[in-house]
């Protein structure tokens, strides 16, 4: 049984054709994986689906009689609701149906007998579906959704509206997961979880009964978690049967048959070529000239396989810095209160070192007290005196400006055709240059602050959760580029594929911290 029909579906972005004739089918229970580049086209057809925009053409059908269910990282909390209270909305039509029935034991003394038994087997409708729906352990269900999720140490307690960005997508993740509706939609779930929280909802995912569209940059959590593979290449969209491997394998063996295809066909339009250009001047051949001609004519080309074009980065070296870059001693983390226990340690130059630990930890909360972005509750911090350091934020809000005039901010000497260099060499089109930077992907915005990183010339990077939202071929890029800088790395990173092989040094700060992890 169909979910969900998309038939021939067709959207444009000013000149650029995103999809064209799309058909999607999801079937009841499917655990679908939307893949394909950064900026082809993922979310866009998420948006389609989800009716937050409108497509040129065709049709999106969904089944009767269905709930859904989006991450909408934008959705607005309420302030002055707590977690627990947002999480306990997942669950309104059950309260709603208890109140009833509390509303239907009041009105049974004004009744007569007969009246009476009726409302009786009302009631006991409701405490059945109630029983059945297993709502007399909700809070049990919550609590153990949201400590998976990360939620404990923030305290199911605390008002929604004193959340980081993180903590508030972990909340709606929280959420949307307890209301298990019959499809949901998930983009980028994992970007603001830690390794153990990823693993917690990876088994979550193997078990969920209900359908799913994913979309995920981390390749190991999405191959495990889904069935089928929906794949978005130059605007068209193909199903796959099976997990991310065997996609690669189908992918690999599909790539390949197009190509020996198109050199068959080049070889035979070069054939007929020949043919028409030596015979269509002699009158005893012309007629057999013309006949190739329509031949050729009403051949359909066949396109060679598209080439995955991988970005490089290249972080610029500047000169050396003494001996420690950064360092701190007794140094307390945190903001009203402390977040760490004293921390005292050195990073040398040149050396790659991993900050690690469970989210809301205090990783970002140690950066930029040590870069001196925010006061420590106590103890010291020192960073050198010939420090040139560049800092990837997590987090960053966008104008609307172009992404060539986002670079001219930093770059104003730059010429025209400079600036288009350094975009195109992250693997930013001509087209996605001249683009707001709001309307980029979150990938394409990723690589062009990279770009912009590395074009200055540093001795340290201090990056926060750089892979977030990047592809399989940026990532191995920018994991390349981070081997081959001479410099010192500070680097905040949940991606255990990403950070083996490169750092040399941990620091786990769950060995310093106030709370219980």
């Amino acid at each position: 049984m169909s979910v969900l029909e998309v038939t021939n579906l067709t959207f444009s972005f000013g000149n650029k054709i995103i999809l064209e004739d799309a058909n999607f089918v999801m079937q009841k229970g499917e655990h679908i994986g939307l893949v394909g580049m950064n900026g082809e086209g993922k979310s866009t057809f998420i948006k389609l689906i989800t009716h937050q925009i409108s497509p040129d053409e065709g049709k999106i059908v969904w089944a009767k009689n269905l709930t859904t269910g989006y991450l909408d990282q934008y959705l607005t909390l309420s302030p002055g609701k707590t977690i627990k209270e947002v999480l306990q909305d997942a669950f309104k039509g059950m309260f709603d149906k208890e109140q009833k029935m509390y509303k239907l034991y009041e009105e049974l003394v004004n009744l007569s007998e007969d009246e009476q038994t009726e409302v009786l087997e009302e009631i006991g409708e409701i405490q059945s579906e109630l029983e059945q729906s297993d709502f007399y352990n909700l809070d049990n269900k919550i609590t153990e959704v949201a400590y998976g999720l990360g939620l404990k140490e923030v305290g199911l307690d605390k008002d929604v509206s004193m959340l980081s960005g993180g903590q508030r997508s972990k909340v709606l993740l929280t959420k949307l997961l307890l209301e298990q509706p019959t499809i949901m939609i998930l983009d980028e779930p994992t970007n603001f979880l830690d390794e153990e929280q990823v693993k917690w909802l990876h088994d979550y995912l193997i078990n969920y009964p209900n359908a799913f569209i994913l979309v995920s940059h981390d390749r190991p959590f999405l191959n495990d978690v889904i069935n089928v593979v929906y794949h978005i290449e130059d605007s068209v969209l193909t199903r796959y049967t099976g997990n991310l491997d065997k996609f690669d394998e189908m992918y690999q063996i599909k790539r390949r048959n197009q190509n020996q295809a198109y050199e068959r066909q080049q070889k035979e339009i070069q054939k007929l070529e020949t043919f028409i250009a030596k015979n269509k001047a002699r009158v005893a051949t012309t007629n057999l000239a013309k006949s190739r001609q329509r031949v050729l004519d009403k051949m359909e080309i066949i396109d060679k396989a598209k080439e995955l074009v991988k970005p490089t980065f290249i972080f610029k070296k500047g000169p050396s810095s003494g001996k420690f870059v950064l360092s701190c001693e007794n140094l307390v983390i945190g903001y009203n209160e402390p977040l760490s226990k004293p921390l005292t340690f050195n990073i040398e130059r040149n050396k790659k070192v991993l900050i690690k630990g469970v989210n809301g930890i205090g990783k970002t909360t140690l950066l930029k007290t040590l870069l001196g972005k925010i006061n420590p509750i106590s103890g010291k911090r020192e960073v050198d005196y010939n420090i040139h350091y560049a800092y990837y934020e997590q987090e960053q809000e966008f104008e609307y400006i172009t992404a060539i005039d986002y670079v001219w901010q930093f770059y104003p000497h730059l010429t025209n055709k400079e600036v288009r260099g350094l975009l195109a060499g992250v693997g930013i089109n001509k087209d996605k240059a001249e683009s707001l930077m709001p309307v980029l992907s979150g990938g394409e915005k990723a690589r062009v602050r990279l770009g912009v990183l590395g074009n200055e010339e540093t001795n340290t990077l201090i990056l926060d959760e750089p892979t977030n939202h990047l592809d399989a071929l940026a990532k191995e890029a920018l994991k390349e580029a981070l081997k081959e800088y001479k410099g010192t790395i500070v680097l905040v990173c949940h991606e255990k594929e990403f950070y083996d092989g490169l750092v040399d040094e941990i620091i786990n700060l769950e060995d310093y911290s106030t709370k219980i992890v």
